[in-house]
């Protein structure tokens, strides 16, 4: 699964990175992104990219009620064609999530150790989204919101979790942003686990199990004298 992530770069260097037009404000540098977060995604309409900020747990068009999408924070690609809650953002509302880097959790004796994952080479990780508009009768406004895909783990995680975003190379980015209708085997063809992007893997402080932390010391290394050890 994903449940937290990084957001390090400002808004004008992403949209220079996917070539799209900052059309958010710049939310500073963000180390714990959590589900119902805005957070900024990627998107298209006809020609035109942009770099937006949209809430993260997607609500669908249909929903009656905005709680929904505090679970709806992950899509499974194996389910994404046939779930009721995500084949028409499939179909045509798809996005990236930038990110510099994500977390997962994995069970050391009596204690869930989070792990920061990012690339080798410090570039962004594009993942792959699903968007929605849901129209919230209380205010009459639309409300944006978005998922992060999953798949099953490639090499670099297979040891850590059974569930990873997916993420899509640069190759992709164009045909995973197309707004209009696209062959389904081939944009599920993207959506397999990806084995080559160099990931970095390694321990955290657990103080990332708070969403209220937040700053740069939450992606230091855990070191060799602070690993989590059983007993007292």
């Amino acid at each position: 699964m994903c449940g937290r992530f990084t957001q390090e770069r400002p808004v004008s260097e992403l949209a220079e990175i996917f070539e799209a037009e900052p059309l958010a404000d710049d939310p500073g540098q963000r180390y714990n992104v959590a589900p119902t977060d805005e957070a900024l995604v990627v998107v298209q309409r006809e020609d035109r990219r942009a770099v937006t900020a949209y809430r993260w747990g997607l609500i669908p068009h249909w929903a009656k009620e905005a709680k929904i999408g505090s679970r709806m924070f992950n899509a499974r690609a194996e389910t994404i064609t046939t779930s009721p809650a995500f084949r028409d953002a499939f179909a045509r509302k798809r996005c990236l999530v930038p990110v510099d880097s994500f977390y997962e959790w994995k069970r050391e004796g009596s204690i869930r150790q989070p792990y920061r994952v990012a690339r080798m080479d410090g570039r962004t990780l594009a993942l792959a989204g699903l968007w929605s508009g849901w129209h919230e009768p209380a205010s009459d406004s639309v409300r944006r919101t978005f998922t992060i895909i999953t798949t099953t783990p490639n090499a670099a995680l297979a040891d850590l979790h059974d569930r990873m975003p997916v993420v899509i190379g640069e190759d992709g980015w164009a045909r995973w942003l197309d707004p209009n209708p696209a062959d389904p085997g081939e944009l599920l063809g993207l959506l397999l686990p990806n084995e080559t992007v160099d990931l970095d893997v390694y321990p955290v402080e657990r103080t990332v199990n708070d969403v209220r932390r937040d700053g740069p010391d939450l992606i230091q290394p855990l070191s060799a004298v602070d690993s989590p050890r059983e007993g007292p």
